[in-house]
């Protein structure tokens, strides 16, 4: 066993909450609103896991300027936000899972794809904040996922490098940015199944955290 420093990072949609449905519920109610015929099927392909300003480009079918990103994010998360708020709830054990992880002074960092506003409204909300030792949200870098800059910036924030990080994501774009970054992916099938996240070159596939234990996971890079 390992006494050399390591660290989990965590995706926040999808990972931290199991409320993938109600973002695509979210988006689909903002693509009626501009004609634009979404799918859940067309969201899994081209908007899940990635920066606001690349769902979006997808959604209006041309580049988003700067100016006009702030107010289209922000229209379509507070849909997700009014859809999501009775239900706030973190994914089944992770509560467990993170006392486990701060009890062995693993450490801990979220690196999201979602805006401020949102990670506020999870981390805030659900009282999660004080688990982690860094926070990367989307206005934190300069490209989204699949880049790794996201998964880069959150191991360098707890002083760990990469290759002895774990990084939990449901995503296709966000595995491929943790495993671009050079960091082991354990992969939660909330968004996709089992057989789908297969081959995306995970670890480890999981449902939810409740039968996860520390040892288990420390394997991975031992």
């Amino acid at each position: 066993m390992t006494t050399a420093p390591w660290a989990v990072l965590f995706d926040m949609d999808g990972v931290l909450i199991d409320n993938t449905e109600f973002h695509i519920n979210a988006w689909i109610q903002f693509a009626q609103l501009r004609d634009f015929p979404l799918t859940r099927d067309l969201y899994i392909e081209h908007i899940n896991g990635r920066v606001s300003a690349d769902a979006m480009a997808y959604v209006l079918q041309r580049p988003i300027t700067a100016d006009e990103l702030p107010a289209l994010t922000e229209e379509k998360e507070s849909i997700y936000r009014a859809l999501y708020q009775p239900h706030l709830q973190p994914t089944a054990g992770l509560m467990p899972f993170l006392d486990a992880l701060k009890a062995q002074n693993v450490r801990r960092a979220v690196g999201t794809s979602a805006p401020a506003s949102n990670v506020s409204f999870t981390l805030d909300g659900l009282n999660l904040r004080p688990y982690f030792d860094a926070v990367v949200d989307a206005s934190m870098v300069r490209r989204g996922k699949p880049d790794p800059e996201i998964y880069l910036k959150a191991a360098e924030q707890t002083g760990v490098e990469p290759a002895r990080c774990i990084v939990f994501e449901d995503a296709f774009a966000g595995i491929e940015a943790g495993l671009r970054a050079g960091i082991h992916v354990v992969a939660l099938a909330t968004t996709h199944t089992h057989e789908e996240l297969a081959d995306t070159g995970a670890v480890l596939i999981i449902d939810d955290f409740t039968t996860l234990t520390v040892d288990q996971l420390r394997e991975l890079i031992d």
